[in-house]
């Protein structure tokens, strides 16, 4: 069927694509950032750029960041121009000579609409941070010992759908449970429009399944909250006074009851005026460890300092929900069929293994952000 509907490829479908991308190029004010590429560059040419290194970073990554928006538009017309030559040239050969340019015609039809796909969404991203890193932290709620089994299995999902998207992730959490499962788990996820992307996944996760603990098999459904938060840019500056912490220092142990490291590194911060706790094991450093847990805290209270502005959390990471029954946002359902269905803007698949063994997640991120600009307009 594949091979049958990139055939069809038309010139008024590659019409109808450049008409998309020229309304992407205006979303993304491409014009503009061809400019702003030229003055950063001339600037970080200039002497004594790099005397103030802090400030010099954040300009490269400005710079980057516009420098591949531009590359990725340019890389979009290359995609069509090929298309429309190809497409020409397989109508001057006829049906027999000219399939092989129909076929390639039809290739870069479909990678354009792959690039433009993912330009547009990138065009709905308007909040202050969300083309940046994210931390994303998940927990069990009610299902007892299976929802530490499930926390586990949310946690696979993602670190598979990070690396699907090419991002780069930092295990800063994931103890084991005593069972099964996990206590909870803490990402870092660095990389283009992450927090954006996954905050469409904050809330409440339900899973329905037969139990793997139940010796008469019966149905169970069990509920994880995941949330997430923003990576503070470095020129949002939070202050921790020494006093308002405690730092304490414990064996590190990961999924499966593994020991991480053979040192007792792990740390766990906790805030004391506000009962924040945070706690990293992955690196075989305490002052590393406690780097990471600092970096986590500080956004958190950010976080908090927002909702305290505006009594709301709904621009970070959702409400705040009980971890249980009628809360969810995404069903998972294995048992007696087998959907996954996110309740918010009705995006469905029976392809459940797709989803949390493969971290197939892209049509229901796409499809909550594609409802969300909906609604808001």
């Amino acid at each position: 069927m594949a091979d049958e509907s990139r055939s069809a490829v038309t010139p008024a479908d590659l019409d109808a694509l450049e008409a998309r991308l020229t309304e992407v190029e205006a979303y993304l004010h491409i014009d503009e950032a061809r400019g702003r590429v030229g003055e950063l560059e001339q600037a970080s040419a200039a002497p004594g750029f790099w005397d103030d290194a802090d400030a010099a970073r954040a300009h490269m990554a400005e710079l980057a960041q516009v420098k591949g928006d531009v590359a990725l538009v340019d890389g979009a017309r290359e995609r069509l121009s090929d298309a429309r030559a190809a497409l020409e040239l397989a109508e001057e050969m006829g049906e027999e000579d000219g399939a092989e340019f129909v076929a390639e015609a039809a290739e870069a039809a479909a990678e354009l609409t792959h690039s433009i796909d993912e330009m547009e969404l990138s065009s709905w991203f308007t909040g202050e941070f969300d083309h940046g890193s994210a931390i994303l932290s998940i927990k069990p709620g009610q299902g007892g010992l299976e929802a530490q089994d499930w926390t586990f299995m949310l946690f696979k999902m993602y670190m598979k759908y990070c690396a699907r998207r090419g991002w780069k992730v930092t295990v800063n959490d994931c103890p084991a449970a005593e069972v099964i499962g996990i206590d909870r788990a803490t990402i870092t996820v660095e990389g283009k429009d992450a927090f954006g992307m996954l905050r469409a996944e904050a809330g409440v996760h339900r899973l329905v399944r037969i139990s793997p603990t139940d010796a008469k098999k019966r149905r169970q459904t069990t509920f994880a909250g995941v949330e997430v938060i923003p990576v503070l840019p470095d020129d949002i500056q939070i202050e921790v006074a020494p006093d308002d912490i405690r730092v304490d220092v414990y064996h590190a142990s990961g999924p499966g009851g593994q020991g991480v490291n053979t040192t007792d590194s792990a740390v766990r911060v906790t805030h004391i005026p506000t009962g924040i706790v945070v706690t990293c094991q992955n690196e075989r450093s305490q002052i590393q460890n406690k780097a990471a847990c600092m970096q986590i805290l500080k956004a958190r209270l950010y976080e908090l300092e927002l909702q305290k502005r505006e009594d709301t959390l709904d621009e970070i990471r959702g409400p705040k929900t009980e971890i249980g029954f009628g809360n969810q946002i995404r069903s998972y359902v294995l048992y007696p069929y087998q959907m996954v269905k996110d309740l918010r803007c009705g995006v469905e698949t029976s392809n459940v293994d797709g989803v949390l063994e493969d971290g197939d997640l892209d049509p229901f991120i796409i499809g909550y952000h594609r409802w969300a600009t909906e609604q808001a307009e």
